[in-house]
């Protein structure tokens, strides 16, 4: 009796068990039930604890996210008839659950067999070239028609993505020599423009560099003139003031003292090392200039100072040309003052300066007379 007893309670806790299983149901955030008691669709079960009636009742859960589907890989024959293999991505979401489950027997399958036909019939209206280069109008499209289809199940199609698009190998083969010859052509065409640009930079700088180094040799012959002229001027003006100033300065200088003068050049002359002398005057002249000087000859004929402002009207004022011209004292004291030599006897008198005149004559004179006429000479 015990034994039974035991076992009735037993089978008690199993039922109970079962029955709270079957009575209970948890759905998760993501999802949603249906509830379906002896063969009716009662209502549908919202994400928590749901009970329902037990041992006679049945819950689908659908899962609401977003879900990929894979269309397989299959081969189309494109417009242009090119074999191409194409597969593509689903993005769907059940929006409605009672139709995606009444509505359709399973609507995955169903999604992922419509998509196949639709890809097949779009890719089967289009070339090859435009499948390549306008995948988003065919995204675009496929979602469109696809949409359309599902939404009597109660899928919304979210999107679609061509995934890979690969044509056959003697496509593939035709596509890849036809891409390279584009791209050669392409490359001659930037070459040759690139030549082009090369050759009008190059002659443009040719021409540029010939029209600087033109305006260079032109500005520089221009300098040069110009440098040349101003030299030339300059000279000149130098030979005239010097003329001046040597005119001026003569004025006042009497026969006796051009003849010091043309003697000390002669002896600066004969100091040379040449072994021959060319007087530009007559030797004759130049013995009677010195035997006047000397007081031997005729009375030397001075300038008058009457005469000085005439040519000072031509050549300038004397102070003005000369400057200011020191004295004899003046001198004097600059020489002591320079070099301290003020006591070394420097003749300051006319005899000591006319008898240093008297030995210059006959040094110079005695390298080109004899030394008899030039006593001679001076005796007359």
């Amino acid at each position: 009796m015990l034994g039974v007893i035991v076992f009735l309670a037993i089978v008690i806790i199993l039922v109970a068990v079962v029955a709270g299983r079957t009575a209970f149901w948890i759905v998760q955030p993501y999802e949603q039930g249906i509830y379906i008691k002896l063969g009716n669709f009662q209502r549908t079960l919202n994400p928590g604890v749901n009970i329902v009636a037990p041992f006679i009742s049945q819950v689908i859960k659908l899962d609401l996210r977003t879900q990929v589907l894979d269309v397989p890989r299959q081969e189309v024959i494109t417009k242009d008839n090119s074999p191409t293999n194409v597969d593509a991505i689903i993005y769907i979401k059940v929006v409605d659950i009672t139709k995606a489950f009444f509505e359709v027997t399973n609507f995955k399958a169903a999604t992922i067999n419509l998509a196949q036909t639709t890809l097949r019939s779009v890719i089967g209206d289009m070339e090859l070239d435009e499948i390549l280069y306008n995948r988003e109008r065919i995204n675009t499209h496929l979602r469109q028609v696809l949409d359309e289809a599902t939404d009597g199940w109660g899928v919304r199609v979210e999107a679609v993505e061509i995934r890979e698009v690969d044509p056959r190998g003697i496509v593939k083969q035709a596509m890849e020599e036809q891409t390279a010859a584009e791209r050669q052509r392409r490359a001659a065409i930037l070459k040759a423009d690139g030549s082009k640009k090369s050759a009008i930079l190059e002659a443009e700088g040719n021409r540029q560099a010939r029209i600087l180094n033109a305006e260079g040799i032109r500005q520089s012959k221009i300098l040069t003139a110009e440098g040349t002229r101003m030299a030339e001027i300059l000279e000149a003006q130098g030979q005239a003031q010097r003329l001046r100033v040597l005119s001026l300065g003569a004025s006042t200088l009497d026969e006796k003292t051009m003849t010091y003068l043309s003697l000390d050049t002669l002896k600066a002359m004969a100091d040379g090392e040449a072994t021959k002398i060319i007087f530009p005057f007559e030797l004759t002249r130049l013995v009677e200039g010195a035997s006047q000087y000397l007081g031997a000859g005729r009375e030397v004929k001075s300038r008058e100072p009457s005469d000085i402002p005439e040519l000072e009207k031509i050549v300038g004022k004397a102070e003005e040309i000369l400057g200011v011209i020191p004295g004899r004292e003046e001198m004097k004291m600059e020489l002591d003052k320079i070099g301290g030599q003020a006591k070394r006897g420097i003749p300051t008198d006319e005899t000591a300066i006319r008898k240093e005149a008297e030995k210059k004559a006959k040094d110079v004179i005695k390298e080109v007379v004899d030394e008899e006429e030039i006593e001679n000479i001076l005796k007359e």
